[in-house]
């Protein structure tokens, strides 16, 4: 009898049901940890720097019992006439019951406002969710392969 080996439902580029989603918004939660052990303590804006790399920019946004809301991204120098651009610019839900981190949304730069996740409709919603979430899902383990903490 052959074995087939299987990979993690969170590394398929393509959403598969639900409960893949939710494997990911796990392991996103665990490599937020990593990150920032303990987001819900944080009282101001925080900054990872890191010799050679960018520096990565933490808000907490909002704090609850159950949840955290935070702001990841990076600041760019804008022109003399601009003022600094943050990308990718995402706002997390970290739920510390459930263990699961979600993106809520980001800011557009093509149209310069907030994107919910919320605003797509219910036929694109599960692959909506996977890009942002596989996205995240990549740069927090770029982040932390720099060696960015909290």
């Amino acid at each position: 009898m052959l074995l087939e080996a299987s990979k993690p439902a969170y590394l398929d580029p393509m959403p598969r049901s639900f409960a893949a989603l939710m494997d990911l918004y796990e392991v996103n939660y665990i490599r937020l940890r990593q990150l920032c052990p303990e987001p819900q303590s944080l009282d101001s804006p925080r900054v990872s720097s890191v010799p050679g790399v960018m520096d990565l920019h933490l808000e907490v946004l909002e704090c609850c019992p159950y949840t955290t809301t935070l702001l990841l991204t990076y600041h760019f120098d804008g022109d003399a006439d601009r003022s600094t651009r943050r990308s990718p610019n995402l706002r997390v839900r970290v739920y510390h019951d459930a263990r699961q981190v979600e993106v809520l949304g980001r800011h557009s730069r093509r149209t310069d406002e907030e994107v919910s996740l919320g605003d797509h409709p219910d036929w694109q919603a599960l692959q909506c969710r996977w890009r942002f979430n596989r996205f995240l899902f990549k740069w927090l383990g770029y982040c932390l392969r720099q060696g960015h903490r909290f």
